[in-house]
């Protein structure tokens, strides 16, 4: 058998089987390899297509020129609509709420002059929680407008309810967000703080109550604004001007005066750790035992009470 493997003739056929042999393994590699690379290359467009798709939502959602992004996880909207619930005691349409409130906020903020302030889950919690409550009027007091984009949205919100709104807004309206104790940066928008850009996003509203919204332009404690805007009973009173502990005890005496019976007021800011006077002025005024306000609950970082 040696002297038959080192015969040139035999080496010249055995050579000759295993390059046969290696080009049928080449040719069975390259018929299983075919497929994968063909699969590897689609899912390299469907993966570039899926990031063009991803960047072009980033535009659209994205945390610039706004406090923070618009893309709430799952579970956000999920705790959202629990929280709703349990403050309204309404079962069945808290996660419509939500989801009408989340599609308006981003109609709203992408047409607006401006922004609206705060978190995703804030702020639908409060367009979606306020109609829910089934408020006794549609008069609205918003203290602290920003550029009126929510102001805007929540008018649509409780006229989506049947409520017809009418709308008081009482802001400085300085050129900046002022709050005491902060520092007076630009806004991230560029947008400065002006009557004219809450009216022209109030008018994105499209109906009368934003179109002819009554804004009162000056700080919430001083008299004179007070006086000018406390012609009525309110069934919707939202608080959200001077976060101070000071600021904020001073708003929950004059709306106590001003609440319809049954009405509802919203306290932004409850509960966030940026604004821990908010929380604090709530508590003690709560404390107190003679107060016509009664605490719902929490949505989010607001607080809901109604009203005696």
């Amino acid at each position: 058998m040696p002297s038959l493997l080192r015969n040139s003739l035999t080496k010249r056929v055995l050579r000759s089987a295993l390059t046969a042999m290696d080009q049928r393994v080449e040719r069975g590699v390259a018929r299983t390899t075919r497929p994968l690379r063909t699969e590897l290359d689609v899912l390299r467009r469907e993966v570039d297509e899926m990031q063009q798709r991803q960047y072009a939502l980033g535009l659209l959602l994205d945390g610039t020129a706004r406090s923070g992004h618009r893309m709430p996880r799952p579970a956000q909207i999920d705790t959202l609509v629990r929280q709703i619930k349990d403050v309204s005691g309404d079962n069945e349409h808290a996660r419509r709420g939500v989801v009408v409130a989340y599609r308006t906020l981003i109609a709203m903020e992408a047409l607006a002059v401006g922004r609206v302030a705060g978190s995703t889950s804030n702020i639908c919690g409060k367009l979606a929680t306020v109609p829910l409550l089934s408020p006794p009027n549609g008069n609205i007091l918003e203290i602290g407008t920003l550029y009126g984009v929510f102001a805007s949205a929540l008018v649509r919100m409780v006229h989506r309810a049947g409520i017809e709104p009418d709308l008081t807004i009482v802001d400085p309206l300085a050129g900046l967000q002022l709050q005491p104790g902060t520092a007076q940066n630009a806004d991230p928008t560029g947008t400065p703080v002006r009557e004219d850009v809450v009216r022209a996003n109030l008018a994105l509203g499209g109906n009368r109550a934003a179109l002819e919204a009554r804004i009162q332009q000056g700080f919430s404690s001083d008299p004179e604004v007070r006086a000018a805007v406390s012609d009525r009973e309110y069934g919707v009173i939202i608080v959200d001007g001077d976060h101070s502990m000071e600021g904020v005890a001073s708003d929950l005496e004059w709306v106590e005066q001003i609440v319809a019976s049954g009405g509802i007021v919203v306290l932004d800011d409850c509960g966030d750790k940026a604004w821990p006077g908010v929380q604090e002025a709530l508590d003690k005024h709560l404390a107190t035992g003679t107060s016509r306000l009664e605490l719902l609950g929490t949505v989010a970082t607001s607080a809901y009470l109604r009203a005696a």
